[in-house]
């Protein structure tokens, strides 16, 4: 099963492209932010934001508690492991 993790928006890598760094558990990987942000907006305001992040996309903008409860829910079942080796590899 994959499952969308949270991760915080660190920086915009590429505005055109509508592009983002994002830290999930030190693991730094760009995203397509294009799914949270209109065309016509400044990315600016989503750095320090947390997001779920699916298949490279930043699925919608969480709240930071909810981003830590999923994160530690993640850990439990054990499902982030996977998913951040998965994302360290560049799969997802």
């Amino acid at each position: 099963m994959c499952l969308g993790i949270p991760g915080k928006i660190v920086a915009i890598s590429d505005s055109a492209q509508r592009l983002g760094i994002v830290d999930v558990s030190s693991i730094q990987r760009a995203v397509d932010l294009s799914c949270i942000a209109q065309e016509s907006d400044s990315l600016e305001w989503l750095i320090g934001r947390w997001v779920l992040v699916h298949v490279g996309f930043a699925m919608s903008v969480i709240d930071e508690a909810e981003a830590q409860t999923t994160l530690a829910v993640l850990t439990e079942l054990g499902q982030i492991q996977e998913d951040l080796a998965a994302m360290q590899e560049g799969e997802s």
